[in-house]
């Protein structure tokens, strides 16, 4: 059990902003760390859903309530996965080889096709929030989007190469119990469509179906251009699922009402 706590611990205090109690970042504490990392997403969702509510008591006005239910993902998380959405965006559009790819990923600095997906990004989650944020059904499953993106995220992380045999997402899979992990993060996933369907068929599978797409996207790329995965690119996959996710929310809404 206390294994099982400090690797919740580490889960929380890498990727959230949320204070936690230290724990010794030990390969015996962190190999159970990803599967808790679905519940990092399991608190967005929860409070995006009391944002919600809390605005329609009190009247909060559609742009503003949108902007809130933008920024939580990013205030909880402390904006780590938009980094490496942005990272990634620059690496892709240098249209370098992949050693110089992997070398701009490193790099700190923004580049001007980093800045132009952090503005399409925000615009695109905007759009798509605005559209659904008097949605019940449609918030609800937005909710658990956050949820069914960081278990494909934690599943890439175990299933597929490593870019960088030194980089953090290679010491976080050499440190966890791959198969125990593995199969706890395709038991959320299940259960998750469950859900999904329960509350909306048609819009749960949409949405849930449109992970998986963005998961085999992100598999091609990742494979494609650096050989690999990055900590970079299970951020951009993880940004692209939650904003293609809201999109077509947005969309099957209005489709099949």
């Amino acid at each position: 059990m206390k294994s099982l706590w400090n690797s919740f611990k580490i889960a929380f205090a890498m990727f959230s902003k949320i204070p936690m109690p230290q724990a010794d970042w030990s390969k015996e504490n962190m190999k159970y760390m990803f599967c808790f990392f679905p519940f990092i997403g399991a608190v967005i969702g929860a409070v995006s859903l009391l944002a919600a509510k809390t605005g329609w008591y009190f009247g909060i006005g559609n742009g503003f309530l949108t902007v809130i239910l933008v920024l939580i993902p990013v205030v909880i998380t402390g904006g780590i996965h938009v980094d490496g959405l942005l990272d990634t965006s620059d690496a892709l559009s240098s249209w370098r080889d992949r050693e110089k790819r992997l070398e701009i990923l490193k790099d700190s600095h923004a580049g001007a096709f980093a800045v132009i997906t952090a503005c399409v990004y925000f615009m695109a989650f905007y759009g798509g929030y605005s559209q659904i944020n008097d949605n019940w059904k449609a918030l609800c499953i937005m909710a658990l989007g956050f949820c069914i993106s960081r278990c494909l995220s934690g599943l890439g992380v175990l299933s597929l190469p490593k870019a960088n045999a030194s980089g953090t997402v290679a010491e976080f899979s050499r440190k966890a119990e791959d198969r125990p992990v593995r199969i706890t993060l395709i038991v959320y996933l299940i259960f998750l469509l469950a859900a999904d369907v329960y509350i909306q068929p048609i819009w749960g599978i949409s949405a849930f179906i449109t992970a998986l797409l963005v998961f085999v996207f992100y598999r091609y790329k990742a494979m494609k251009y650096f050989g690999g995965t990055t900590g970079d690119l299970a951020g951009y996959f993880l940004c692209l699922c939650e904003v293609w996710s809201v999109l077509i929310l947005a969309v099957v809404t209005v489709v099949f009402p």
